[in-house]
């Protein structure tokens, strides 16, 4: 691994101690969940946050924007939310001198932490207006294109999409999360836990933890993690046993997957287990780190076709055979 001067191993270790007790004062229960975004945030990625209503998607995403000084937005994703109302348009401002001149008024994509809430409640057209931004880290408009600020994370929020009055999102879009991430119930002692915080008065504050400028250090060093050969075949094995033209891919892949991962999947694979490497303290990936995030990376490129929503075969279930 590259040293790098501004970058201490255990510091690093400090500050994910730090992070996931700050957020756990506010979120009970989810810990991988918790992780999960930390792992995208450190690996330039962005996060498609799933869960029934009133789980606390929101409230983690906040608390998130909270513990770390970094700017921050919520668009609230409705029906008739517009393109512009998400990166911005043009306005006719009056100068000193009487004339008349167009100024372009940024939009709420212009922060650090975006929280996309509800993500899947918005037409197709409003969510794709997303797709420069989540890839490019920049934002078209008219003949000018504008540089968002780094780090960039969006962090979507979605209903199931199960539930009345939602768009699933377009494929494309999809592709563009680093992590599918799943809210799961709370216990009845993590409901107790809840209801302690939530209805009672409590004396806790949320500490500042990291600066932007230490994060950008620590999204470098993410890069400069080790990956071996055997380790790099390995996961391009699994990815390509996600195809179902692949010879050697197993039966239940090749009878209801309709489209495998793409490139950018097996990308995400490797950035992730290199972030997930330094938080368990090691400056090489293992194959347990592979293992550790293939589903949150994985369980949104795997496409499934129309004899798999028949049978109820979900994608949880192709990429469990695909790593057995």
């Amino acid at each position: 691994m590259k040293q790098n001067k501004d970058f201490n191993l255990d510091e690093f270790l400090g500050f994910y101690d730090s992070y996931t007790k700050e957020v756990s004062k506010v979120i009970v229960g989810n810990i991988d969940v918790v992780k999960g975004i930390l792992i995208c945030l450190l690996s330039k990625g962005h996060v498609l946050l799933e869960g029934i209503p009133g789980i606390g998607k929101t409230k983690l995403v906040q608390t998130l924007a909270d513990v770390m000084s970094l700017k921050f937005s919520r668009i609230q994703f409705t029906p008739d939310l517009m393109p512009s109302d998400i990166i911005g348009t043009t306005i006719l401002e009056d100068r000193d001198s009487g004339e008349k001149k167009f100024k372009f008024n940024y939009g709420p994509i212009f922060s650090n932490i975006v929280l996309a809430d509800e993500i899947n409640r918005a037409t197709p057209k409003t969510q794709s207006s997303l797709l420069e931004a989540m890839q490019e880290n920049s934002v078209s408009f008219a003949s000018q294109t504008y540089n968002l600020d780094q780090p960039f994370i969006v962090l979507a929020t979605q209903n199931p999409i199960e539930m009345e009055g939602t768009y699933s999102l377009p494929e494309a879009q999809m592709d563009r999360f680093l992590f599918k991430l799943i809210m799961h119930s709370p216990n009845e002692e993590e409901l107790k836990k809840i209801i302690n915080i939530t209805t009672e008065k409590n004396n806790f504050s949320l500490q500042k933890i990291i600066d932007k400028e230490k994060l950008l250090v620590y999204r470098d060093m993410v890069l400069d993690v080790l990956v071996s050969d055997e380790i790099m075949n390995f996961a391009i094995k699994l990815i390509v046993s996600t195809h179902p033209d692949n010879k050697n891919a197993p039966d239940l892949v090749k009878e209801y997957v309709r489209i495998g991962s793409s490139p950018r999947g097996l990308q995400s694979l490797i950035l992730s287990a290199k972030s997930n490497a330094l938080i368990n303290g090691r400056v090489h990936v293992s194959k347990e780190d592979i293992l550790e995030i293939f589903k949150p990376a994985l369980r949104h490129r795997v496409l499934l076709n129309f004899a798999a929503e028949a049978e109820n075969i979900s994608a949880e279930m192709i990429l469990d055979k695909v790593i057995t």
